[in-house]
């Protein structure tokens, strides 16, 4: 590999240019096969070539020690200017170079530099004024021309690649990939030379010199250098300035002085030579040419000037430290903390989102501006939406930022969780940027050929410490993820001040204790880095710390500047933050930076709650549990824990149940005395309608506390009475769980012993469980249609086992009419339970008085089932029905885009939009309240807010992730059978009709919504981390917290649904202009319908299966169960009908005729047809 020693004098050859118009050549030898290229110097390496080596000799004997090929436009993007193949200049560059290198060998020590010039296009400026975005060359274009004539000046015997002429750093750094990126590009020696183009001492493309340094070093030059634009006089402070911060050998090639009014450079030789030979003796360079107007007479005079001089660069090696450029330089030395400004991110700024999304890109660009004009030193952008075209979007406003000096004069950090994003569009950065990130996460070896490429572009890159098992979140799993990631960073050659590490900023005080020492472990962890790993920056994100308080931007604001305070003291040396909410750390009243201090080093055990009553005073709502006076606690023991159980209070009932069990010595009478009378109270005022579901299940997990407690201190003889034992089960085939969750504690709070198997039970466990647990009852829940057929089977099978305990029935889809027709002419023992109010009074009766009761229950029954039978409902054959179908009138819905498939994941800003889309009223009745009972009582509203606080972890974590899948696609229908296209593949959809007759009206189908030739979506959505969170809190006896995460998930789910049906029908298909409220909304108030399967319009479940195929969803983020229930728990599917004449319907009983029809239509249907056989 060639070397150019730092310590030696070399000697440039001066301008070809010059020269071949010295020669004064006729037109003929510019004329190529046919082609006439006048002004194209190059092309005579091809058709007389005797010329241009004999300029070459020309300088070697002048005394020259290097030359360049002719290749200064040897390149595909100038040759297109005279129409030239690209073989025409892959042999340009391969001959030229060959005609220099047959010149060189006929000398001694004589280098050959294969030029690869600038070409007339430009990365990072726009050809056309009126649109600053436009390029008329892309990153790859410039990549594979400068790639392909590396390729063949080496081939030709090229010694050095010379990168010249620099006036745009992006153009330049496409050379620098192309040259590294051949088999050995990493041993071919490559010159860097810039070129000024005025006195502001910066490029055409507005980089300052060390700004250009900064973005260059990566490509580990052997020199690097000015030339062309300015006379040496003008080079002279630029060629010093240089010599001042590189660690590299100085090259300079000036032309022959300034042009003069025709254009032409009249400096003579001995004056251009007396400055150069300053510049040597000043240490300031040791590679000394000529340019613009420079002839073998300028050589030969400067080489004799320096014959006898030594080189006397000075040593300056790069200082220690992260450095980066925009149009100017960022060095991190001396920066006590780097403020990254948050707000050009549309995952954390709504406003930035909607300014990207409306195509506002002048008030987008603003947000920057006035970021930077708040004290941010880099700006972080990312563009992650599911519904933008997030590439796109980068690259675009990346070429806008590139037009405004005030924004593009700060590095840029590329932010999004997409690699195929960040490889993009760093490409399009002319300075040194930070890409935001990459991780362990797909394990080493992805992981090290992103950091490859990154190094490859020059830029610095932020880990995060993420590996293959997840992310760190204790100190150990950091320091472990960070040690690994930094060591084969430096393995693999990356500059060790080019590595960021975020060892993950998470929300504390967020209600779940493992979570309160993140904030500690943080900042030990910064601590150790800086202690192990030394050269390695550390980064966060800061807003992430708070999350549980989004809407309190003063609480917010005062946590972040003492977080920031205790963690840049322990070494963090950077954050994205929004710089314009940053408060004095010392301004921060004292207690209230003790209470925020004792939360962020969780110093005791009270530290959250005390954060929280913080979270009040600030927000200046004082919720009334927490101003509740304390004069309880002086009142009795027992009283106390009444007091404790009725209230929902957990904080001193260990205390008391550890004095009572002191004055009592007995752990069995503490439970069934001041315990169970506690309970007793809660369930008299449940029952009473005095106390709301929510409290009941607060007083259960106050009790499950106490009762942990005491029970290591029960005597093996000892065990609590109850008043009976309940099996519960969710049948199965169905995963919901909710409603037996929730009676199961509500009969818990009432002296019931419950046996709960889960979810997804088949009968035979439910039978053997009733057995060996030797139960009293059996409560069955379910919430899709086909747990009816499930639940009768049990009720079968226990008949055929002559079991006679009582059968209870709930959930969604049962009703008293169901039970009476289905399931309890197969097991009279049975009894339909509405709801969790009426399960305490109902079990009561039948294990009290269950002769008595059962017989007024089956009488009401056969009463059903006798109204049932005197009303038949006329039915059409299908046939008629399908006669009867509805016809459209409007015509078909034509989407924005025909052909869309994409899988979507919501960022935090969407999540907060989906959360406003949360329609409460289911969610109050699940937890047996109405809907106005979450404003107008205590504790509907105290359910909100921890609602509300749960929402806040979900919007904040990753532990949780939305997602969602949409398709639109051309349909064609044939009946009730509606064919779905997409590229070459299709699918069926299977509808089935209303078969009742009607007086007036049509039998509906939703085919009937469609044309023959139309437009049909199809969807999903779901909720990922509910279930996992839900038994983290369950098995920590937080029924309370695990029932509402659950209930939560499923609101979030058919909000989700229904924020993408916006989108689709906003954006995506386009269909609506009109702008609707929230409520307009939650109530569609719209056009268009989402029906979905096992729904009143399809009850078939089976279209599930397809849905889900034809959206291409992986089993590991959606699957079915056998009973064709969606996991996760919180999903939805269905289709998008855009017509304004769709509308939702029943499709009532198929008789057998229907279901023959939809059997043959539907082969999976056959499986699952007993579903529907009423």
């Amino acid at each position: 590999m060639v070397e150019l020693h730092r310590g030696k004098v070399y000697i440039l050859d001066g301008a070809m240019g010059t020269e071949i118009q010295n020669k004064l050549l006729d037109d003929c030898h510019f004329l190529y096969k046919g082609t006439f290229c006048d002004g194209f110097n190059d092309i005579l390496s091809l058709t007389n070539e005797n010329v241009i080596a004999a300029i070459h000799d020309e300088y070697i004997n002048a005394g020259a020690n290097i030359i360049e090929t002719n290749t200064f436009n040897a390149n595909y993007i100038s040759a297109r200017d005279y129409s030239l193949s690209d073989d025409v200049i892959d042999d340009i560059n391969y001959n030229s170079a060959r005609i220099a290198k047959h010149v060189a060998s006929k000398y001694e020590d004589v280098l050959v530099a294969g030029v690869l010039g600038p070409t007339s296009k430009t990365l990072s400026m726009s050809p056309k004024v009126e649109d600053p975005s436009y390029r008329d060359i892309s990153y790859n274009d410039l990549f594979e021309a400068y790639r392909s004539a590396t390729e063949n000046l080496l081939k030709g015997g090229a010694d050095i690649i010379l990168i010249e002429t620099i006036f745009d750093t992006l153009n330049a750094k496409a050379a620098i990939e192309a040259v590294r990126s051949l088999p050995y590009g990493d041993d071919i020696p490559v010159m860097i030379s810039g070129t000024i183009v005025d006195a502001s001492g910066r490029t055409l493309s507005g980089q300052t010199l060390e700004a250009f340094w900064n973005s260059v070093k990566h490509a580990d030059p052997i020199s690097v250098g000015l030339n062309c634009a300015l006379g040496a006089e003008q080079m002279q402070p630029y060629i010093k300035q240089l010599s001042e911060i590189c660690d590299c050998s100085i090259s300079a090639h000036p032309n022959a002085g300034l042009p003069n009014e025709l254009g032409e450079y009249d400096q003579a030789p001995s004056e251009m030579a007396m400055i150069v030979q300053s510049w040597v003796e000043k240490g300031y360079a040791n590679i000394i040419g000529g340019c613009c107007g420079t002839t073998p007479a300028h050589i030969k005079r400067i080489a004799k000037a320096l014959k006898k001089l030594p080189a006397n660069l000075s040593k300056n090696p790069t200082a220690e430290s992260l450095r980066l450029s925009g149009l100017e330089i960022f060095n991190s030395k001396g920066k006590n903390f780097i403020n990254i400004g948050e707000r050009t991110n549309v995952t954390g700024s709504l406003k930035f989102k909607r300014l990207i999304k409306t195509k506002k890109y002048e008030e987008a660009l603003q947000v920057a501006r006035d970021q930077i004009e708040n004290g941010a030193q880099i700006i972080d952008i990312n563009m992650d939406d599911g519904l933008l075209e997030s590439k796109d979007e980068m690259i675009h406003f990346l070429k806008l930022i590139a037009s405004e000096p005030d924004i593009a004069k700060v590095p840029i950090m590329l932010d999004s969780s997409k690699w195929e994003i960040l490889s993009e569009a760093m490409r399009w950065l002319q300075g040194k940027g930070i890409i935001n990130s990459i991780s362990l996460k797909e394990g080493q070896e992805s992981f090290l050929k992103q950091a490859i490429e990154i190094k490859s572009c020059g830029h610095a890159v932020v880990v995060m410490a993420f590996d293959e098992t997840g992310q760190a979140d204790t100190y150990e799993r950091k320091i472990s993820i960070c040690k690994r990631a930094y060591h084969l960073l430096i393995d693999s050659g990356f500059n060790p001040y080019d590595i960021i590490l975020d060892p993950n900023v998470f929300a504390i005080a967020t209600g779940i204790e493992e979570h309160d020492n993140y904030a500690v472990d943080f900042i030990e962890t910064v601590k150790w880095i800086k202690a192990n790993l030394p050269t390695a920056l550390i980064s966060g994100g800061i807003s992430n710390l708070s999350f549980s308080f989004r809407g309190n931007n003063s609480l917010r604001e005062m946590m972040h500047s003492v977080f920031l305070y205790h963690a840049v003291t322990a070494g963090l040396d950077m954050g994205i933050v929004n710089s314009e909410q940053l408060v004095v750390y010392d301004s921060i009243k004292p207690e209230y930076r003790e209470i925020i201090e004792d939360a962020i080093f969780n110093r005791h055990s009270d530290a959250s709650s005390n954060l929280l009553e913080l979270a009040q005073m600030t927000s200046g709502v004082v919720r009334k549990k927490d101003v509740r006076n304390l004069e309880w606690r002086n009142h009795s023991v027992e009283k106390r824990i009444e007091y404790a159980l009725v209230n929902g209070i957990d904080k001193w009932i260990v205390e008391d149940a550890e004095e009572c069990y002191n004055n009592i010595r007995s752990a069995l009478k503490v439970v069934e005395g001041p315990l169970m009378d506690g309970m007793n109270v809660v369930g008299d005022l449940f029952g009473s309608g005095k106390m709301f579901l929510p409290q009941v299940v607060k007083s259960a997990r106050v009790m499950k506390k106490a009762v942990g407690w005491l029970n290591p201190r029960m005597e093996k003889s000892e065990k609590a009475s109850s008043k009976g034992k309940i099996l519960m089960a969710t049948v199965k085939g169905d995963v919901h769980d909710i409603g037996k969750n929730i009676v199961s504690i509500v009969l818990q709070c009432n002296g019931y012993e419950i046996v709960d198997l889960g979810v997804m039970v088949p009968l035979e466990k439910i039978i053997s469980e009733a057995k060996i647990k030797n139960v009293d009852a059996i409560g069955l829940s379910g919430l899709i249609t086909p747990s009816l057929e499930e639940m009768r089977k049990v009720a079968a099978a226990l008949k055929s086992e002559n079991m006679d305990l009582p059968l209870l029935i709930g959930g969604a889809t049962t009703s008293k009419v169901h039970t009476a027709v289905k399931i309890a002419p197969n097991y009279p023992n049975t009894l339909y339970v509405s709801n969790a109010s009426t399960a305490v009074s109902a079990v009561n009766a039948v294990l009290t008085k269950k002769e008595q009761t059962m017989k007024a229950v089956n009488l009401s029954y056969e009463e059903i089932r006798k109204n049932r039978i005197k009303k038949p409902q006329a039915r059409f054959k299908l046939k008629d029905a399908q006669e009867n179908k509805y016809t459209l009138k409007q015509p078909a819905v034509k989407p924005v885009s025909e052909n869309i498939k994409k899988i979507l994941v919501f960022s935090k800003t969407e999540k907060e939009a989906i959360i406003e889309l949360i329609d409460w009223r289911p969610f109050a009745l699940t937890w047996g309240m109405k809907p106005k009972d979450l404003n107008l009582t205590e504790p509907g509203r105290e359910l909100v807010d921890d609602a509300n606080e749960m929402l806040e972890l979900i919007k904040q974590s990753e532990d949780f992730k939305i997602s969602g899948a949409v398709a639109i696609n051309p349909c064609k229908k044939s009946e009730g059978d509606v064919t779905v296209f997409h590229e070459n593949d299709s699918t069926t959809f299977n509808f089935v009709r209303q078969s009742m007759k009607k007086s007036a009206g049509k039998n509906l189908s939703l085919a009937d919504f469609l044309h023959d030739e139309d437009w049909l979506g199809c969807f999903t959505v779901w909720v990922s981390g509910v279930e996992e969170r839900t038994a983290v809190l369950a098995a920590a006896g937080d029924d309370y917290r695990s029932i509402l995460m659950q209930s939560l998930g499923d609101r979030l789910a058919e909000a989700t649904a229904e924020y993408l049906h916006m989108l689709v029908r906003d954006e995506l298909w386009a269909y609506s202009d009109k702008q609707l409220s929230i409520d307009e909304i939650i109530n569609e108030d719209y056009s268009g319908i989402r029906p979905a399967p096992g729904y009143p319009a399809c009850p078939d479940h089976t279209q599930k299966i397809k849905i889900l195929n034809w959206l291409n969803i992986s089993k590991t983020e959606v699957k079915l169960t056998e009973g064709l229930a969606m996991l996760p728990k919180s999903a939805v599917c269905g289709w998008y009908f855009a017509n304004p004449e769709s509308k939702y319907f029943g499709i009532g009983k198929l008789p057998k005729e229907y279901l023959d029809d939809l059997e043959e239509r539907n082969e999976l249907f056959k499986k699952y047809r007993h579903h529907l056989e009423n």
